[in-house]
């Protein structure tokens, strides 16, 4: 599937596993129709809904990560949007009928090119780095807490306990 033409749930899950520095899962609720997120994004705990196709609060993540940002509007339903994200990257465009959604397009493209897998599973799945792998019904309560992190966390010491 082109990035170009993703919208909606589509378009918010695979904004949702770009972000796989902040992500740990994703989950689908009412039914598969919305995405819902577990996370971490700069100190900021982020447990619920992530619908950054409809939201700027959610989409605001990916403002942030954008080094550069060019906007055209071309006033015929059509946003351009040129944007680059970190500090080495090159440009991607993005189109859309808004600048958001313009934005979050550029933002897969930069994420997994031009074309994305045409499978759009709805289960709930542990981000593994740019790796997602499904979550069985007896992984989910843990994986979340068991996920890498290769800089440690505060406090952790590493060693095992003295008795």
């Amino acid at each position: 599937m082109k990035t170009s033409g993703l919208d909606g749930a589509e378009l918010d899950y695979w904004v949702a596993r770009g972000l796989h520095d902040f992500i740990r899962e994703i989950h689908f609720t009412d039914g598969g129709q919305t995405l819902a997120i577990r996370g971490n994004d700069r100190g900021r705990a982020w447990d619920g809904r992530f619908l950054p196709s409809t939201s700027w609060e959610a989409a605001s993540v990916v403002l942030e990560r954008a080094c550069r940002l060019e906007m055209k509007d071309h006033g015929r339903g059509e946003v351009v949007c040129k944007a680059v994200f970190g500090s080495a990257g090159a440009a991607v465009e993005g189109r859309g009928p808004s600048l958001r959604i313009a934005l979050l397009r550029a933002f897969v493209q930069h994420a997994f090119g031009k074309h994305v897998d045409d499978e759009f599973p709805r289960r709930s799945q542990l981000l593994l780095g740019g790796r997602a792998e499904t979550l069985g019904e007896g992984r989910g309560a843990a994986s979340a807490v068991d996920a890498p992190t290769p800089g440690g966390r505060i406090g952790d010491i590493g060693s095992a306990a003295r008795q």
